[in-house]
């Protein structure tokens, strides 16, 4: 039987999918009488929930290794344990460079390091999970794994062809977050657009958040990770049409420029995309559009680089996030080197934010004077924060109001009036 006493740290890198993996395993540990600690200092062992998407993540992910090995070398903790997608990934490379680490696995193996831990994995409350967000909201993975073929990305090494999680389970799921006082659900998977084709034969995400929006409890259902090349037309009627589908889409378009999207085999057209994004605004009133870019992609000319600023200026996105180009082991594009310098990669991200700096606000301008729901997060000195339906948690902008009007609950949304604004945020008073 597990020592009673054992307290285990799970230290999650990336995105919200791992943030989904590593409440799962927690819930796991919890019933085997483990303890989730939120400090190394208060742990006897250390789970790290690795990313291996980009650079950047990955030098974050091997950093947190080797801190988490230096407190094992000190003492201080007894075990690491090293999963996810780097794990997954490179998992010979780290056993022979990192050999203090004491065991790695790969994504989703909950079953084996609950064995590692003495523990055994309860079928029962597989799906089940231990928030770490704040509990009025919560991510719901939809689907696990990708099969679009676009040339820079490596998750299908780490993460497998699409899957989708049937929809019972997932409804399931959702009326067990319900019933924990989860008010606002984001929707999360590789690419969610592609829901339902494997197992039910269509793309049938519309119908899932539509089910969804049915079960008592959940006022609001945020969709994220929606692939350009094949949304489906029912999603756009379904989140103009439910009240409870926020009016927000995120929608990963990586580049506009036709000869980048052809090398990065997205699948799309600018034309299309065009198309695509004007059909989305005509027919979803009110719409907020968030979109990332990949910027210095091997074949990316300084031509290229302008059509995607005029576009931006052109489109007026609400949100936008900017990665560097990152050259990836055994992904189509590897072969392609990496041209473009880190200077220049810097430089045309400056430049990109700088335009959509000024877009955004200006578009946080027009709120103010408006009267918008806002929902509860947090409070941090002297403001409650909050978000509007058109703001992602971690990712977008907030609502700051002064905590000492009134006191808010955390969680509940509340009509403010938005009285001013920066670049990204707002403030408002309530209603």
């Amino acid at each position: 039987m597990p020592n009673n006493k054992n307290k285990i740290e799970i230290i999650t890198l990336g995105c919200s999918k791992n943030v989904v993996d590593s409440e799962r395993l927690a819930r796991q540990l919890i019933a085997n009488n483990f303890e989730i600690s939120d400090t190394s200092e208060n742990s006897d062992s250390i789970i790290i929930n690795t990313c291996g998407f980009i650079d950047a993540a990955k030098e974050e992910s091997i950093n947190t290794i080797l801190e988490a090995v230096n407190l094992k070398k000190q003492g201080k903790i007894k075990k690491v344990v090293v999963a996810g997608c780097l794990s997954e990934r490179f998992k010979s490379e780290l056993q022979k460079e990192i050999p203090d680490v004491d065991v790695f696995f790969g994504t989703e193996d909950y079953e084996g390091i609950v064995k590692e831990f003495g523990g055994n994995l309860k079928k029962e409350l597989l799906g089940e999970r231990e928030l770490t967000t704040p509990k009025h909201y919560a991510y719901l993975k939809i689907s696990e794994g990708c099969d679009n073929p676009c040339s820079f990305c490596a998750i299908p090494l780490m993460r497998g062809l699409h899957k989708s999680k049937p929809m019972e389970e997932l409804l399931y799921e959702v009326k067990s977050l319900a019933a924990k006082g989860v008010k606002e659900l984001i929707i999360i998977g590789q690419d969610t657009t592609d829901y339902g084709k494997d197992i039910y034969g269509k793309r049938n995400v519309a119908e899932l958040l539509n089910k969804i929006s049915q079960v008592k409890g959940i006022e609001w259902i945020r969709l994220l990770y929606a692939y350009p090349s094949h949304f489906p037309d029912e999603l756009i009627d379904e989140i103009a049409n439910n009240p409870k589908i926020c009016k927000y889409i995120d929608i990963p378009l990586q580049h506009i420029s036709d000869s980048v999207l052809k090398s990065m085999r997205r699948g799309i057209t600018k034309k299309s995309t065009v198309n695509l994004l004007q059909k989305l605004k005509s027919r979803i009133p009110d719409l907020a559009l968030r979109t990332t870019f990949i910027i210095g992609y091997p074949n990316e000319t300084e031509k290229d680089f302008e059509e995607l600023k005029e576009f931006v200026q052109e489109i007026q996105f609400d949100k936008v996030g900017v990665f560097d180009y990152s050259v990836e082991e055994n992904t189509p594009s590897f072969i392609l080197g990496n041209p473009v310098s880190d200077e220049l990669k810097e430089e045309r991200k400056t430049e990109l934010m700088e335009i959509q700096k000024e877009i955004s606000f200006n578009k946080n301008k027009s709120l103010v004077g408006k009267k918008i729901k806002v929902i509860i997060d947090d409070i941090e000195g002297e403001y409650f924060v909050g978000r509007t339906e058109r703001d992602a948690p971690e990712v977008d902008g907030e609502v700051l109001i002064k905590s000492d009007e009134k006191m808010l609950k955390l969680g509940d949304i509340y009509y403010v009036e938005i009285i001013d604004c920066n670049d990204y945020d707002t403030y408002g008073k309530l209603v």
